[in-house]
């Protein structure tokens, strides 16, 4: 039987600094920003639990979430988007999406994978722009994903 080496003092937070696909940072803004971000120097002020919702209900309740989070002028939030154990093949379909979605959301300044006392691969951390973003504004967003 081949003995595979695994060990207790591996630290997984190791990986986040160095796999660019668990974090985002818009163009423009200071990398900095996400390093902090997933060190927790932000409190979570509001998440959104996408479990059980397929592709389409996820988008426009994400969508929504983004939208009326920016506008009350809160800065960070968890999306739960779960690990795809429960999917068939359990392949996680929400994570890539969610990751998608959010780069193309203008509020969207960073994100990062959760740690794992905040949901870990199950969940993202969004970093949304200062000052709200609402009717009226310089900004371009449609609302949509």
């Amino acid at each position: 039987m081949l003995h595979e080496a695994i060990s207790d003092e591996f630290d997984p937070e190791v990986l986040l600094d160095t796999d660019e696909s668990l974090s985002y940072c818009r163009p423009g803004v200071s990398q900095e920003i996400v390093k902090k971000l997933r060190r927790g120097a932000w409190i979570v002020q509001a998440q959104l639990d996408l479990h059980g919702m397929r592709r389409e209900e996820a988008r426009e309740a994400l969508s929504e979430f983004i939208r009326e989070s920016s506008k009350r002028g809160l800065r960070c939030l968890r999306v739960i988007h779960g690990k795809g154990l429960g999917s068939i093949g359990k392949e996680p379909v929400l994570k890539g999406k969610v990751r998608a979605w959010l780069v193309q959301k203008e509020e969207v300044i960073a994100f990062s994978q959760a740690r794992a006392h905040d949901g870990g691969a199950g969940a993202v951390l969004v970093l949304l722009q200062p000052g709200s973003v609402g009717p009226g504004s310089s900004s371009s967003s449609s609302g949509k994903v």
